[in-house]
């Protein structure tokens, strides 16, 4: 069984068991936090699709750690004469 979860503008497959890493929720270490935004749930023969939410379902997470991601550099570079 498995659940397809929007959070943080992302959408993340998920079963029981399973660790996934998603944007910053504002919760501590070691809470369990609902996610409600659950877009699709496949169980042993029947899938329910939202239209876009399945109506009802409800995924529990634990946060496990919240850790920082690698840092990106973001410069602009144009080819061009004038440009400051």
């Amino acid at each position: 069984m498995y659940a397809v979860v929007e959070t943080g503008g992302k959408q993340y497959r998920m079963q029981v068991g399973d660790v996934v890493d998603v944007e910053l929720l504002p919760v501590e270490p070691g809470q369990t936090v609902n996610l409600e935004r659950v877009l699709m749930v496949s169980g042993d023969d029947a899938v329910k699709v939202g239209q876009p939410l399945v109506s009802g379902a409800l995924v529990r997470a634990t946060v496990v750690d919240q850790v920082k991601g690698d840092k990106v550099l973001v410069f602009k570079y144009k080819p061009k004469v004038r440009y400051r």
